[in-house]
């Protein structure tokens, strides 16, 4: 069995979702929080109580804290935090669905970082990581055929006919075994256009990469905002066109803002929800999406824990209604969403940044495992879900790979 290395933060960016730059070279693991879904703690008030504990200002959202310019050495810069798919759907008080096919892998971390004048990397529990001078991934196997994955669209579809659900996002998920070390790959994933949240975390026997361009949850300056993303095309002409027009994309897409509104709602002052963007058309590698921007402002007393029992999982790669949409996702999906679907990155005294996990690989010490999927409506096509998934994986695939981008 392989030793992923751990305690390592890298690749993050400059900006959100990573530390702040000129504290990278500086900072040191100080503690660590893992959770698996089987547990029986509340994750949101493990994570918010883990984090305070560290004096991160996360009781309430209305009064954040400060990251001074010169942070002394010994001091908490922030942390990186992933929450699952799984841990977001107990968290809203929905089934968690299937196990993970990556089990290795936490449903709740959070890493802890502290400054220091003269950083050295701590010495990994366990053997140390042996030379794997060479990266080879082995073909992939798909959890369900393309003949499954569409008798699970028309199965969601007839569940919107009976008034079950509005809308509901069906994911499927590959894996491939692979030699080598698993973390130069990773980075290749995390260097694809458009990552807007493009970073590593990593434990015993456990990697996260991911190159999402969506925002879970940001709050900074006194504000809240999510960025669903639905609606995808090629990156050509006719698709960004096709993608304009098309009144099923827009539907779906608009059906999700009012979904994230409300769940803004929950935890906003009164009359400060707002959608600042509606339906704007960004590429992300080589596929035209559809973004749109809602913000709000935090109500005094809420915390970290009711930001996240508000708004995980995303709406975006659940459905509407949420808690109906999950329930029909446990009983469609063959596995578990282990990494993906969930949301990763940092939360520091001034600020809180996750992005949607979505474009995002997970290694345990034997496999690679990659998720992709789609909202599902009554409109929606069985065969071009099925191509629609698979155009969203191929250029993970493609960099784990070490494929040229095309």
């Amino acid at each position: 069995m392989r030793q992923i290395e751990p305690y390592v933060l890298e690749a993050l960016p400059s900006a959100p979702p990573g530390a702040p730059p000129n504290c990278v070279p500086r900072l040191v693991e100080h503690d660590r929080l893992q959770w698996w879904a089987d547990a029986a703690d509340d994750p949101a008030t493990l994570l918010e109580d883990f984090l305070t504990r560290h004096d991160l200002p996360v009781r309430d959202l209305t009064r954040p804290g400060a990251h001074p310019a010169h942070p002394a050495p010994g001091t908490v810069c922030g942390a990186a935090v992933f929450v699952s798919a799984a841990a977001g759907a107990r968290m809203a008080g929905a089934p968690i669905g299937p196990a993970s096919p990556a089990p290795a892998v936490p449903d709740l971390v959070a890493v802890v970082y502290r400054h220091h004048d003269h950083p050295t990397r701590p010495t990994p529990p366990g053997r140390p990581h042996p030379s794997t001078p060479g990266w080879q991934l082995g073909p992939w196997t798909e959890s369900w055929t393309p003949r499954q994955h569409a008798d699970a669209v028309r199965q969601a579809r007839h569940a919107i006919a009976a008034g079950d659900i509005y809308q509901v996002n069906l994911v499927g998920h590959g894996s491939a075994a692979y030699t080598g070390n698993p973390l130069p790959a990773l980075r290749r994933l995390t260097r694809l256009p458009g990552a807007r949240y493009g970073g590593i975390l990593t434990g015993t026997d456990w990697a996260i990469g991911c190159a999402s361009p969506e925002t879970l949850i940001e709050v900074t300056g006194g504000a809240i905002h999510t960025r669903p993303i639905k609606g995808t095309r090629p990156a050509t002409g006719p698709g960004r066109r096709e993608l304009l027009e098309s009144a099923k994309e827009r539907a779906e897409h608009i059906m999700i803002v009012d979904l994230e509104r409300n769940d803004l709602a929950r935890i906003a002052h009164t009359g400060t929800v707002r959608v600042d963007q509606l339906y704007t058309i960004r590429r992300w590698s080589d596929l035209w999406q559809a973004e749109s921007t809602i913000s709000a402002t935090p109500a005094a007393g809420h915390g970290l824990a009711d930001l996240l029992r508000a708004v995980c999982p995303g709406g975006s790669v659940t459905g509407a209604p949420k808690l109906a949409a999950l329930t029909r996702i446990a009983a469609l999906e063959p596995v578990g969403r282990g990494a993906s679907m969930g949301g990763l990155g940092w939360i520091g005294p001034d600020r809180l940044d996750l992005g949607l996990t979505i474009r995002t690989a997970a290694a345990d010490p034997d496999r690679i495992h990659v998720w992709a999927g789609g909202g599902i409506t009554w409109g929606s096509d069985p065969a071009a879900e099925v191509a629609e998934a698979a155009a969203k994986t191929r250029p993970v695939r493609a960099a784990l790979a070490g494929q040229p981008r095309r």
